[in-house]
């Protein structure tokens, strides 16, 4: 069983920063690839941003040029750099990791943007 947890997410005001970490408990180095998600209360689970086992990079329309992924193969952590963060950025920010014999889901981590 792979575990995966997030940490990072706070309150923080529009325009500011904020960096989130995904530490997954076993090596990701062959791991398919890993992806942040978030939901706002009332909506659906949204893919934030991906990035694959060779590093190719993905991301939501919303997000493109404010958010940057990353991942760290030996730390066995991905990261993900928000900046120009907006009100609408507001949610809970969940960590998943495709490995070859399964997906794993982080218990989520709050961001809230104030206007």
């Amino acid at each position: 069983q792979v575990q995966v947890m997030e940490s990072g997410g706070g309150l923080v005001q529009a325009g500011g920063s904020l960096s989130l970490s995904c530490a997954a408990s076993r090596n990701i180095f062959r791991i398919n690839s890993m992806a942040w998600y978030r939901q706002a209360p009332g909506k659906q689970r949204n893919l934030v941003a991906s990035i694959s086992v060779v590093g190719s990079t993905n991301y939501a329309d919303s997000v493109k040029g404010r958010f940057t992924i990353s991942r760290d193969n030996a730390k066995n952590t991905m990261y993900l750099q928000m900046s120009s963060l907006k009100p609408e950025d507001t949610a809970v920010y969940y960590c998943n990791a495709d490995y070859p014999r399964g997906r794993y889901w982080g218990q989520g981590t709050q961001v809230t943007v104030s206007s």
